[in-house]
């Protein structure tokens, strides 16, 4: 591979733009819904990789990653040279899905990344730059192709089952148009086990329910395998891609057997943004970059190593409740240890289904509803709710210059989604200054119980 060309340094920042201003004017300008930018209090001015550099000169380690998007990182070379080039070529950057040099470089390098057994037959669709628009299309397709419209989702109340209706498909009820997985519940970092997908994937296919595969979170090399659905083998009908496969900007696509599009779709002449061109080379970039250098086997690799010693975190502090994913998509389940919380799926439904392969164990349960106030032990006594200590291990995290994320659920779950790029001697920082955080953390907490 021909060494890659860096770009030039950075200009030194000629105006320092005002921390705390900045933060204080947000509130006035926003919502009040919980928000990154109200639990996260960093005003970013310069990233780079794993790094972002914040307005009051602090650098702090991005295992946030945009949700996911940035498989490389901030920044990444490759990325930047493939955007610099379409700018400079003089090409339109936006036109509705038409056939362009770059999309089909882009299609191109897609195809030779997906499972075997889709590639050859598989047809691509660009959407708008969002997953839940393209996981929109992909049930209008299984819609058009089964005649049927209930779906079934076995989801975490995510981009999977956003703004649209979804069939609870039991005792004798129609089939449904499709079958939704997520091979890691996002919210939850809950690997599907592999058995478990397979023997979906082998119902779904007696009945004729098409299987889609919601990627949002798990593709491009994030779970090990270059699409989370490798791990067991199963093929899906569908795939919805969005995040990572952008290189950073919103591109969202579906990927189907060419059979499921044979009747025509209508589409909405108003669309937009399908067609970015500089969303497309930055894919393109970021895809070629983690196939051509493996990045998706070191994920395995490294994340493997970084479970070990999270679980080895998780017996030396009680808040920990389990530690869980695959390859660099991390979950750390908090819990309040003397209120008794469950992990999360121990309250799973026994009710009897004709469609009981389908079910899906419940989020629901001991300590279900909003992550706040204070938890009620058998003992009588009120401690920190889970919700009180994951915020609390966020925030000691932010202080020692690390960026994690945190689900909005309960049990709390504190995500690690870092770059594909992540060197060991990084990793060991991550890990470093998260364990130290949840040492801090329990201190805390114990020193100061709730009312």
């Amino acid at each position: 591979m021909a060494p890659t060309r860096l770009p030039p340094p950075a200009p030194p920042l000629t105006h320092r733009p005002g921390r705390s201003g900045a933060l204080r004017r947000q509130p006035a300008r926003e919502p009040s819904a919980r928000t990154y930018a109200r639990s996260l209090p960093v005003v970013p001015v310069r990233a780079r990789g794993l790094t972002i550099e914040g307005a009051d000169g602090r650098r702090y380690l991005d295992c946030l990653s945009g949700g996911g998007a940035l498989a490389l990182g901030h920044n990444h070379p490759v990325v930047l040279e493939a955007i610099r080039a379409v700018l400079d070529s003089g090409a339109p950057l936006q036109v509705p899905d038409l056939a362009t040099p770059v999309q089909e470089a882009f299609a191109d390098e897609l195809f030779a990344t997906l499972p075997r057994g889709l590639a050859d037959s598989a047809r691509i669709r660009f959407c708008g730059p969002t997953a839940a628009e393209a996981m929109a299309d992909a049930f209008r397709l299984v819609r058009a192709a089964t005649g049927r419209y209930g779906l079934h989702v076995l989801a975490d109340g995510g981009v999977g089952t956003t703004g649209c209706p979804i069939g609870d498909v039991r005792g004798d009820a129609p089939l449904p148009a499709g079958l939704v997985v997520e091979p890691v519940l996002g919210d939850a970092v809950m690997p599907l086990p592999d058995e478990r997908l397979r023997r979906l994937r082998d119902i779904s296919a007696a009945r004729a329910v098409p299987l889609v595969a919601d990627e949002t979170w798990t593709g491009a090399g994030r779970t090990g395998a270059f699409w989370a659905v490798e791990h067991s083998g199963v093929v899906p009908d569908v795939m919805v891609l969005s995040r990572a496969i952008g290189g950073s900007l919103p591109l969202a696509v579906i990927v189907h057997r060419d059979d499921l599009g044979a009747r025509p779709r209508h589409r909405d002449a108003t669309a937009a943004f399908q067609g970015n061109q500089l969303a497309m080379a930055a894919g393109t970039a970021t895809l070629r970059h983690i196939r051509e250098n493996g990045l998706d086997r070191r994920a395995a690799v490294l994340g493997a190593r970084m479970l070990e010693r999270l679980r080895r975190l998780a017996r030396e502090h009680e808040c920990v409740a389990d530690v869980r994913g695959k390859g660099l998509m991390i979950g750390i389940e908090v819990t309040d240890p003397e209120a008794g919380s469950e992990p999360f799926g121990s309250s799973a439904s026994s009710e009897p289904s004709a469609f009981s392969e389908f079910s899906e164990p419940s989020v629901s349960g001991p300590g279900a509803g909003p992550a706040s106030g204070a938890d009620v032990p058998a003992s009588g006594r009120r401690t920190p709710s889970a919700g009180a200590l994951a915020e609390a291990v966020r925030r000691e995290c932010l202080r020692r210059g690390l960026i994690v994320g945190l689900s909005d659920r309960r049990p709390p779950v504190i995500r690690l989604l870092p770059p594909l790029t992540l060197t060991d001697e990084q990793a060991e920082a991550v890990l470093d200054r998260l364990s130290d955080a949840v040492a801090a953390a329990s201190r805390t907490v114990r020193r100061h119980p709730a009312p």
